[in-house]
């Protein structure tokens, strides 16, 4: 297929675009986790840094004590020197539809090794602040554009080099130190904080509505801190362009031993010019990897959703039990890169390889701002994807909070709802093609081999429910013959969140290569990184939209499908309660 290709040179970012419209619209073209065991933290104080210009008054860090046992939410809230306000109480524990709060970091839960019980050689909880603020985005004075990794000056490399290395210098107690940073990962998305009001019932930022707006808020003051500390307010992230062939190895800069933004904890074998495999599928061949990364970039971003649910994450309130469902891009490319870079030398694929230690490595931050540079393509530049809305305008969404330290070193509490528009925040991302946007898969329409695989393959209502542990094939009937608009619903897929686990979805697949994703049969996929839960497994789902699909394949007319499952895992882990064929509730003309 072709590429999109764009008019814009190397300077321009999205902004430059963005008011063209009523809308921004381009032209066509073994792990280690953390224990939910409260602890509090040694009082700790924090000055001004030496580096950087830090010539702001610093707040201090104390400790703050709360009594062991059961406590009265309001009570004990309203006593941790008003850090929360009653009006921003929520209901006792059995209540629901509730927007998740910001977590207690004086309850937060020290890490430990999931398998032997050891303590890990760091905490992941913050140092607890005196008061917190409210926080409001500052003005929009100069547009902060975050260039892609592999396109950047040397310029750029000194000065992104020079920020990490200051941040790294700051004292160990600063929450702007590097590995307090990259902490935050850790204490989010490992089981550190209960969710407030709800026991010991995790809060988790992942497989979930908010996997987007916690990673950007995350980056936002990351790259704050760093722009600070250089006396530079325009300084911006750079982004992993892992979705273009030109940006699919490493970026360059990150393999210098002698960079501030090094890590040695990487795969080896996956350093450049490896090209990354989007699909993890183990081929060899590079021309096919591309090949694959782009139909996974395809997929994921404009086949397999039928609303923005599918792509942003399920719903999780107040109450909800973690992984209620990750988006399309959270559980493909997102995960992939994550596994890809890990070190398997490593215990628990350390660094980028498991929640707890990814945020230790620099190239975690350039992964992720292409993560939120997916969020706003398909919020604005996506317009051959026919959904009315593509943003979540759920309250109990937009009202969840978190709390982050800001570049002052001021603890303070954000909204979803006002990191939904890139631009208000203060950034945006430098303009690249989209090869993957045109990268509709060839039809396929020989329907005499799968004819005869049909008339073998076992109904899947006598499987499931399925321990998937090798390439399973079976018939799927379909709602009604003649239906074209509906999902595939893989629902109570029961997992190990302490393992990678992954498997690809086939669809009346003719040649049997699961090396190969270029193609019609190619429907989706359900990938995780390892994590810490509470309990030693989670139950989640996943819909995979097959409009497109049946088109390229003509089946529309069918009775019936032959779904092929593919895990790309070693060993158990995974067990699928249950497939059907639904109706499209969202369908649109």
């Amino acid at each position: 297929m072709a590429s999109l290709h764009l008019s814009c040179t190397h300077s321009t970012s999205c902004s430059d675009h963005h008011r063209a419209s009523p809308r921004r619209i381009f032209p066509k073209p073994s792990h280690f986790t953390t224990r939910s065991t409260r602890t509090h933290r040694l009082q700790v104080s924090c000055t001004a840094a030496a580096n950087g210009g830090q010539n702001q008054k610093e707040p201090s860090f104390q400790n703050v004590e709360a009594s062991e046992g059961k406590v009265d939410r309001r009570n004990m809230l309203l006593g941790l020197g008003g850090l929360y306000g009653a009006a921003n109480l929520v209901p006792t524990p059995a209540a629901s539809a509730n927007p998740i709060q910001a977590p207690q970091l004086d309850k937060c839960g020290t890490a430990t090794n999931l398998n032997t019980g050891q303590a890990l050689d760091t905490n992941c909880c913050p140092p607890i602040a005196a008061s917190i603020i409210d926080y409001q985005l500052p003005p929009v004075l100069q547009m902060r554009r975050r260039p892609a990794a592999h396109r950047v000056t040397p310029e750029y490399i000194f000065k992104y080099n020079l920020a990490v290395d200051r941040m790294k210098r700051l004292p160990a107690e600063d929450p702007r130190n590097f590995m307090q940073q990259a902490n935050i990962h850790c204490a989010y998305c490992n089981g550190a904080y209960d969710q407030p009001g709800q026991g010991t019932l995790d809060l988790q930022v992942h497989n979930s509505w908010l996997f987007f707006p916690f990673h950007r808020w995350y980056l936002y003051f990351y790259e704050r801190i760093l722009g600070k500390l250089i006396n530079d307010p325009t300084f911006a992230l750079p982004f992993w362009n892992w979705d273009n062939p030109k940006g699919m190895t490493i970026p360059p800069m990150f393999v210098d031993p002698k960079s501030a933004i090094y890590d040695a904890k990487r795969n080896q074998k996956n350093l450049p010019p490896a090209v990354i495999d989007l699909g993890m599928t183990g081929n060899t061949d590079p021309l096919q990897v591309v090949a694959n990364n782009l139909t996974v970039m395809y997929t994921e971003m404009v086949r397999s959703n039928s609303d923005a649910y599918d792509f942003m994450g399920k719903a999780y309130r107040e109450g909800t039990p973690v992984n209620p469902g990750p988006g399309a891009s959270e559980r493909g490319s997102h995960t992939a890169a994550h596994i890809w870079v890990g070190d398997p030398r490593e215990p628990s694929g350390e660094d980028l390889g498991n929640f707890y230690s990814a945020g230790r490595d620099s190239l975690f931050y350039c992964h992720h701002a292409n993560v939120d540079r997916m969020w706003t393509l398909w919020q604005y530049f996506l317009p051959s994807i026919k959904i009315p809305d593509k943003n979540i305008t759920d309250p109990d969404y937009l009202n969840t909070s978190f709390l982050f330290y800001d570049e002052n070193a001021r603890l303070v509490r954000v909204k979803v709802k006002d990191c939904i528009d890139n631009l208000k925040m203060g950034f945006d991302y430098e303009r690249i093609d989209l090869p993957w946007l045109d990268y509709r898969p060839p039809p396929q329409t020989s329907k005499a081999r799968i004819a005869r695989i049909a008339s073998t393959a076992p109904k899947a209502e006598t499987l499931f429910p399925l321990k998937l542990e090798q390439v399973v094939r079976f018939e799927v009937s379909k709602t009604k013959k003649g239906k074209a608009d509906e999902l595939l619903v893989l629902e109570n897929i029961t997992l190990d969140t302490s393992k990678f686990l992954k498997f690809d979805v086939f669809v009346n697949d003719e040649d049997d290569n699961p090396g190969e994703l270029d193609k019609a049969a190619y429907a989706g996929t359900y990938a995780q990184v390892p994590h810490k839960t509470n309990t030693p497994s989670a139950t989640t789902s996943i819909r995979l939209k097959l409009t497109d699909l049946y088109e390229d394949m003509d089946l529309a007319d069918d009775d019936s499908i032959v779904v092929t499952l593919v895990p790309r895992h070693e060993g158990p882990g995974v067990t699928i309660g249950g497939i059907k064929i639904i109706e499209n509730p969202t369908k649109t003309s």
